[in-house]
């Protein structure tokens, strides 16, 4: 199983699936083309997930979704350059960015459940973490980062708003299967978990409830302000204004290869 397969894969489902879309505010493409690193199953990083200081005791294995588990394949589907145009606008989110997170979630586990089967067609077992039954949230820590498995997976950085900037930006969402197809893992072109921020404290500026500053951001004033948007907007929620209008929206500021 080669890494360019399964890119071909994925980007034909996202070019071809009709829910790539949000018709009734005339949004005709949510996600652009998506990035897909590996990482391998017996990678020790994933071990190192569990620190408090990292993730958690809670965070399981890969191994632990899969016991066959070889490798996992982790995407980043950047959101559309009308999404965030849309976001860079005014203070509150755009209706744009909120149907791109809510919508954009269900193209997230379309796609998901897409790659499990299609490995599984392929004489492989799979499983999505953020569709199995044991996939749990406790006081906003899940047991299956998509985050962190993305950085395993050589796909990018943490920033200082905490979100994670890849290649393509920071804007979109993330998503990964555990697989035991063995597949050659994505180097990892940098060396400290924030490498591709340029700390330039954009960021800071655009958050609405300033919940971030220059040691990184308050998630509890994040969440109460993620909230107070559900209730204006329910049945959807989001903001993401600290990843639309900042240098790291759809590139890496800093890129390096080591």
């Amino acid at each position: 199983m080669e890494l360019h397969t399964i890119e071909q894969a994925a980007a034909a489902f996202i070019a071809q699936t009709p829910l790539n879309a949000a018709a009734e505010i005339k949004l005709t493409q949510i996600y652009d083309q998506p990035l897909v690193g590996v990482a391998s199953a017996a990678d020790p990083m994933f071990a190192m997930l569990k620190a408090d200081t990292i993730v958690g005791e809670q965070h399981k294995l890969p191994d632990d979704w899969l016991p066959a588990a070889q490798s996992v394949v982790a995407y980043f589907l950047p959101f559309s350059q009308a999404v965030r145009e849309a976001n860079r606008q005014g203070g509150q989110p755009a209706v744009e960015w909120l149907y791109a997170r809510i919508e954009g979630e269900i193209v997230s586990n379309a796609l998901r459940k897409f790659l499990v089967e299609w490995f599984e067609q392929a004489g492989y077992q799979a499983v999505a973490p953020g569709l199995d039954s044991r996939f749990t949230v406790v006081n906003r820590k899940s047991n299956w980062s998509e985050r962190h498995v993305a950085y395993v997976a050589g796909l990018g950085t943490f920033s200082l708003n905490r979100s994670f900037i890849t290649r393509a930006g920071a804007a979109g969402r993330l998503g990964s299967v555990v697989v035991s197809a063995a597949i050659a893992p994505t180097p990892r072109s940098y060396q400290s978990y924030d490498e591709y921020c340029s700390q330039c404290g954009a960021c800071i500026r655009r958050c609405p409830p300033q919940a971030i500053d220059e040691t990184g951001k308050n998630n509890e004033l994040c969440a109460r302000y993620l909230d107070s948007t559900a209730e204006r907007y329910k049945p959807r929620y989001g903001c993401g204004k600290c990843q639309t209008g900042v240098p790291c929206e759809a590139s890496a500021p800093v890129v390096t290869d080591h």
